[in-house]
């Protein structure tokens, strides 16, 4: 094979370099252009490119004219083809005049479901849908959950009905749907909205990265015509194939949570691992392992390179034929990477898989082209294949994570000096470097990754030949392999602190043993057992026995580390000197990364000033969850919905939040026992261990076996940084007497002196008489809505007692309950209340300091793929 560098090696670099920042601004966009203006900024670049191209003579110099005009040519043609794409995409959008509508769809199933404990979720292809009986057009692709029992989500009991009745019973049940079966349903749909919060999950951007522009469920109830099974077909051979290895993985592995993790392994359902899991493998950074990612796509190219490369070579045996038409070297990295891309499709396909399947042919390509090509432009290739065809995995942490990890090992190689990274190796072993995909928020790097580029000191080391080879082979390997875990942890742990405010400090011994267990035993394992089942047992056993060194590693004090999320300039800096120190360079010079660390590690953000304090209502959907902040100290007033037994606003929402903010939360306080108020309360305890919990729950409540709680009573008061704190409600007798739990809402008002704030739970019209009738200070600057904006509670009396100036109402997108009800919002209106709805706002800060000033995440952070709503309901 030449050597040769190819002649437009180095123009190459500013070509790809271009084309990925121009899909980057795109990305920045707040609303799309006309899609006309697009094209004619692609048109404009290719005319451009060509009149370069003839007025500009090649050059030597490492950078010039030319070099600059690709560079920009290449942004703007980046810009105009993701916008392009995003033009045409959002021309499909569902019309507002069908949210909520009952909506007839015939379609197909197009992925195997998948199963929560209140229903699944699936994703449908829609042929046809009729509204009132005439046809409508929706999005070609939605997403739509079944639940078990209709409004309530709670499984009705057949066999204390009569026969009818079981029967429309039976029907709100969700049906064992298959990938590729035709359904006709009755449905209800609404356009792709998510929480929006600081340092939050983008759950819009998710959907539209996935094809999907619109959310719903299925209508299953009396008064609805039953779904209807209309055909069954192999038109998605795969996903079904997927679905019934997975159900026969929990038919022979009898622990569910064990069974979980296998067929995540084995058909990459990540849903399938329960979250106690998922807290265990983050914490210890081996959450790349535990699904189907680029380590385990790679790794069975790479294995499957070695078997093809080996029966090749075979062949000539018998017959030359094969040898002379194609070389075995070529027959390895092309075969292993066409199985790659079958195994990444049994997968699933997922955005991870495709990443790096592209990411894998561009490198392979590269490597068969017969040229020499300088690792940047190898790397940088890669990077720009999948912007081309995902350009909103720049906006996903494990693409970040990927390259950057990439990058490092391909300078750390070629630092050494000796052998550039695309000599002497095979192609499959370079293309295993280029398609490792990190989906962890460790940050934890892989082990068994094929170098980048030079040759490591240990082999030349003269004590390997006193071992026999095998064995000195043997240390090579780990030497290498714990070198590399170690170049890539210190280069990403900066990185991974931006992008989740935490890191795993046991992240490298837990992959010392996680990776070979993982890949060597129980991956092998679980694909023998699609050959034979008992095959399945023995690798849920080999995962408990890999959870018990998990869950040890877990529980030591520091295990993790978290940070407050640092702005862009410290990250860069941060992943600059991780770098520093774990290039092979002399000590003085990676000495210098030491302090590029710092800003990182140590930043914090702004904190009120003494006798200040600021308000930030998180988006939690329909339910409560704030966040109060003064000088030194947090509050957290209610704690969000629980939304399933594996999901709730403290896991999603206030966890994230608080750790990026860097709180050290002082007090929980839970207004009531209703589910939407204290949903997130354990994952918050969990968390914050010195938080005191102030509620008014019973003493038999569950909440109280994890932090027993003192009980809110009116006429308590305390006073942090200059800010006065009174409960204002409910009484002490009142604990004495049944009461519905609105009524015992603990209502809360803060004061600076000059800027006040009232926060009243689900407080109903009696409490809010009572309070106005005993003469209570309920003045302040800002209301939170009693009970979410119900038609039950913002009496008038109440709202010109308490005279607030912005109403802060916490409801979910389109809630089945209505709320803020339109006669509320009226009396809010009528007296030049402004009210913030978090489903148009998001997440709502408030500061004592800027009382006139409201900052509405979702209109702070837009970007054109997210929901646009009134600013007021």
């Amino acid at each position: 094979m030449s050597a040769a560098t190819p002649p437009g090696a180095r123009l190459l670099g500013p070509v790809l370099l271009g084309f990925v920042a121009g899909a980057a601004l795109q990305l920045q966009q707040r609303g799309l252009w006309d899609a006309g203006l697009y094209a004619g900024i692609a048109t404009g670049a290719a005319a451009l490119t060509v009149l370069v191209a003839l007025a500009m003579r090649p050059a030597k110099a490492p950078w010039s004219g030319r070099h600059l005009a690709a560079l920009v040519l290449a942004l703007m043609a980046g810009f105009a083809l993701t916008g392009l794409r995003a033009a045409a995409f959002q021309s499909g959008a569902l019309a507002p005049a069908l949210e909520g509508k009952d909506i007839e769809v015939t379609g197909r199933v197009l992925a195997m479901p998948q199963r929560s404990d209140d229903g699944l979720r699936f994703r449908f292809a829609v042929e046809s849908a009729l509204l009132d009986g005439q046809p409508v057009v929706l999005p070609a692709q939605v997403y739509l959950g079944w639940y078990a029992g209709f409004g309530s989500r709670e499984p009705a009991d057949a066999e204390n009905l009569d026969a009818p009745a079981a029967l429309l019973a039976l029907q709100r049940q969700p049906q064992n749907l298959r990938a590729g079966e035709s359904w006709r349903m009755m449905v209800r749909l609404k356009a792709p909205h998510g929480n929006s919060n600081p340092h939050g999950f983008d759950y819009e951007l998710w959907l539209w990265e996935q094809g999907l522009q619109a959310t719903g469920y299925v209508r299953a109830g009396p008064r609805d015509a039953p779904p209807q099974r209309l055909a069954d077909s192999w038109r998605h051979p795969v996903e079904r194939a997927r679905q019934s290895l997975r159900d026969a993985v929990y038919t022979r592995v009898t622990d569910r949570q064990l069974a979980g993790v296998v067929a995540a392994l084995l058909v990459g359902d990540q849903n399938a691992i329960e979250r106690a899991d998922w807290d265990v493998f983050r914490a210890t950074g081996v959450a790349h392992l535990m699904s189907i990612s680029g380590l385990h796509i790679t790794m069975f190219a790479w294995l499957a390179a070695q078997a093809l490369g080996w029966l090749w070579r075979r062949s000539a045996r018998w017959s030359p034929a094969l040898c002379l038409v194609v070389p075995a070297a070529s027959a390895a990295a092309w075969g292993g990477l066409l199985l790659a891309a079958a195994y990444a499709l049994f997968s699933g396909w997922g955005v991870p898989a495709q990443r790096t399947v592209w990411m894998l042919a561009a490198v392979v390509l590269l490597r068969q082209s017969g040229k020499r090509w300088p690792w940047p432009q190898v790397w940088l290739l890669a990077m720009a294949v999948v912007v081309a065809l995902d350009p909103w995995a720049l906006l996903q942490a494990g693409f970040w994570l990927s390259f950057v990890a990439v990058g490092v090992l391909f300078a750390a190689g070629s630092s050494q000096g000796k052998e550039s990274p695309s000599e002497g190796r095979e192609p499959h072993a370079l293309a295993e470097r280029g398609g490792e995909d990190f989906a962890t928020d460790s940050g934890a790097g892989r082990a068994y990754a094929v170098r980048a580029g030079g040759q490591n000191d240990l082999e030349s080391a003269p004590w390997t030949a006193l071992l026999p080879v095998w064995l000195g082979a043997a240390a090579k390997s780990v030497h290498r392999s714990i070198r590399e875990q170690w170049t890539v942890t210190l280069a990403l742990t900066p990185l991974s602190l931006l992008l989740f405010n935490q890191v795993s400090l046991v992240g490298l011994l837990a992959n010392g043993l996680a990776i070979p267990w993982v890949t060597l035993l129980v991956t092998p394992l679980t694909m023998l057992g699609v050959l034979w089942a008992p095959f399945w047992e023995l690798a849920g056993a080999a995962v408990a026995a890999l959870m018990v060194f998990l869950q040890w590693l877990a529980r030591w004090p520091l295990a993790s580390i978290s940070v407050a999320a640092a702005p862009l300039w410290a990250a860069v800096a941060g992943v600059a000197g991780g770098s520093l120190l774990a290039m092979r360079l002399p000590w003085h010079w990676r000495a210098l990364g030491l302090p590029l660390l710092l800003p990182v590690l140590l930043w914090q953000p702004l904190r009120p000033p003494a006798g200040e304090f600021e308000l930030i209502a998180a988006d939690v959907g329909q339910g409560n969850a704030l966040v109060v902040r003064t000088a030194a100290h947090t509050l957290v007033y209610d704690s969000g919905p629980r939304f399933s037994r594996e999901s709730d606003a403290g896991h999603r929402v206030l966890v994230p939040l608080l750790r990026a903010l860097g709180e050290r939360v002082d007090m929980l306080m839970l207004s009531h026992r209703d589910s939407d108020h204290i949903g997130g309360a354990p994952a918050v305890l969990a968390m914050q261990p010195q938080a005191a919990l102030l509620s008014s729950i019973e003493d038999g409540h569950e909440l109280q076996a994890l932090r027993p709680a003192t009980r809110c009573v009116a006429g308590q008061r305390w006073q942090w940084d200059g800010v006065d704190f009174e409960v204002l409600h409910p009484a002490a007798g009142d604990y004495a007497a049944p009461a519905r739990s609105n009524a015992m809402s603990c209502v809360l008002r803060l004061s600076n002196g000059s800027r006040s704030a009232l926060l009243a739970g689900d407080i109903e019209l009696a409490q809010e008489q009572r309070l106005v009738a005993a003469g209570t200070t309920l003045r302040a600057d800002v209301l939170l809505v009693p009970h979410h904006g119900s038609k039950t509670s913002s009496s008038a009396a109440f709202l010109d007692a308490v005279q607030p100036t912005l109403a802060l109402a916490q409801a979910g997108y389109r809630n089945r309950f209505g709320h803020p009800a339109p006669p509320v919002l009226a009396r809010y209106r009528e007296r030049g209340i402004v009210v913030v709805s978090s489903p148009a706002c998001g997440a709502a800060s408030w500061a004592s300091q800027q009382p006139a000033e409201i900052r509405c995440q979702r209109q702070a952070a837009l970007r054109y793929w997210q929901h646009r709503m009134d600013a007021s309901p």
